[in-house]
């Protein structure tokens, strides 16, 4: 198959803004993507599981991932997941050999609040993914490396090459 599969996970890229507790929580409706793809014109093929903040993925959350992706008729996936663990679930998903192309991104605002961040980093992860080599990569702020490459620089809150 030749599209790409994006699957969402949560993270901060679905947050929402709950105005009867005052949270932000992880939008399970998928408006984020269903918002771009109507920006867009074109549609997207999306699915989502989980529905968590990164901090909160567990080893079956993982693995439950792992699975899917293992079981998807897609050989190209971009997974939209929360930035403070990408690091971890990456290295999960890269230690199963699936023979994909996998890459992760997301965003360190809400698409609800400022919509710049998240299109621009699940547009990079899509076109990166589009000419990929099987292996996992994680696309955010621009930069776009296998996923044992990339870092959280926490200091200066956003992701870089080490």
């Amino acid at each position: 198959m030749n599209s790409i599969l994006i699957l969402s996970t949560g993270g901060t890229f679905n947050k929402i803004y709950n105005p009867k507790n005052g949270k932000l929580e992880i939008d399970k409706s998928n408006q984020a993507l269903k918002s771009i793809e109507k920006k867009w014109l074109t549609k997207l093929n999306y699915d989502s599981i989980i529905h968590k903040d990164s901090l909160d993925f567990t080893d079956e959350d993982r693995e439950l991932l792992a699975h899917y992706i293992k079981d998807s008729d897609y050989n190209k996936i971009v997974v939209i997941h929360g930035t403070d663990t990408i690091d971890l679930s990456s290295k999960v998903i890269d230690s199963k050999n699936l023979n994909k192309s996998i890459v992760f991104t997301g965003a360190m605002v809400p698409f609800s609040i400022d919509p710049i961040e998240a299109t621009a980093n699940l547009s990079l992860a899509i076109g990166f993914c589009n000419n990929a080599d099987v292996g996992t990569y994680i696309a955010m702020n621009g930069l776009v490396a296998s996923y044992d490459k990339v870092i959280k620089n926490r200091d200066i809150g956003k992701f870089e090459i080490k």
